[in-house]
């Protein structure tokens, strides 16, 4: 099999289309419509359902107040072959806090429900966490690059999926695994990553909403290195139960964004991931953590 030979990606194409995916339509008062996307699996990528709920509940608040936490449920699957509807509750508005849930529903079943809070920024007491030590991403190959370098080895479908796959976020892992042979590993992870073309003017309540798009990509990985199962594993039941995310300051998408993770405990067929994730400057801009469905299922 000879090495697949691609064009180019266009990258800054790839970022408008994901922008005009967040881009969510306004069908009555905080009643909101998004789009989706089929690239080829059988659910809605759940980064997507997330950022889309942020953007909806964003909408009924001041632009002055942002979104410092969120904490959200995956009910169903989303199908890619319908739009999503958003409906926003508008619990309090109170003197520097604001909270909203959101419902998201397709053909009248809620598929995953969110509640978020917003503040006025505000100066306070500060401390955090120093960042880690990690390879400068300059080092590392990128996810479109170690999918060409391993095409050969990669079954079908997966193989024609992710050649084809547009990467709108860039994502550069500090260890490669083997997705298809996983060999036990322990459960922590590094990854960098930014938009895949730089955007200007992103405001701050849609560098958080991209945010939330990326936090869903890797996470779930993590609490299954330590049992070396395959993710296509046909004995292996995997999704993302829940997802939260608190900022301690508005990501710079355009620049690297280390992901710091690990697992401190797997059980009852689930795992648990969570991940501080630091800017280029070492800022510690935001945590997210991570429920996952890991149900691995008996011999027949």
């Amino acid at each position: 099999m000879n090495s697949p030979d691609l064009a180019a990606p266009d990258l800054a194409s790839s970022v408008t289309r994901l922008i005009e995916l967040l881009d969510i339509e306004e069908l009555d008062t905080d009643l909101y419509r998004g789009a989706t996307r089929d690239e080829g699996w059988k659910r809605v990528y759940g980064g997507q359902v997330v950022a889309q709920a942020l953007v909806a509940a964003s909408r009924t608040v001041p632009a002055e107040r942002l979104c410092h936490s969120l904490h959200a449920y995956f009910i169903r699957a989303g199908d890619p072959a319908h739009p999503i509807v958003y409906k926003v509750e508008r619990d309090r508005d109170g003197g520097s806090f604001t909270t909203r849930r959101v419902v998201a529903l397709q053909q009248g079943k809620p598929i995953f429900n969110m509640a978020a809070s917003f503040q006025t920024e505000e100066a306070g007491l500060s401390h955090a966490s120093s960042m880690p030590a990690a390879p400068a991403p300059e080092t590392l190959l990128n996810e479109a690059e170690l999918t060409l370098r391993h095409a050969e080895q990669t079954p079908e479908p997966y193989r024609s999926m992710w050649l084809a796959r547009e990467r709108p976020i860039e994502f550069k892992p500090a260890v490669v695994f083997d997705v298809f042979n996983p060999i036990a590993a322990p459960p922590f992870s590094q990854n960098w990553c930014r938009l895949a073309a730089p955007l200007a003017d992103i405001d701050p309540a849609l560098a958080r909403a991209l945010f939330a798009y990326a936090s869903d990509m890797t996470m779930l990985d993590i609490c299954l290195q330590p049992h070396a199962v395959a993710w296509t594993n046909p004995r292996l039941q995997a999704a993302s139960l829940d997802h939260a995310i608190w900022f301690y300051a508005t990501p710079n998408m355009n620049d690297w964004l280390l992901f710091d993770g690990d697992s401190p405990v797997a059980g009852g067929g689930r795992g648990l991931n969570r991940a501080l994730v630091y800017g280029a400057d070492g800022t510690l801009v935001a945590a997210v953590q991570q429920e996952g469905l890991i149900r691995y299922r008996p011999k027949a």
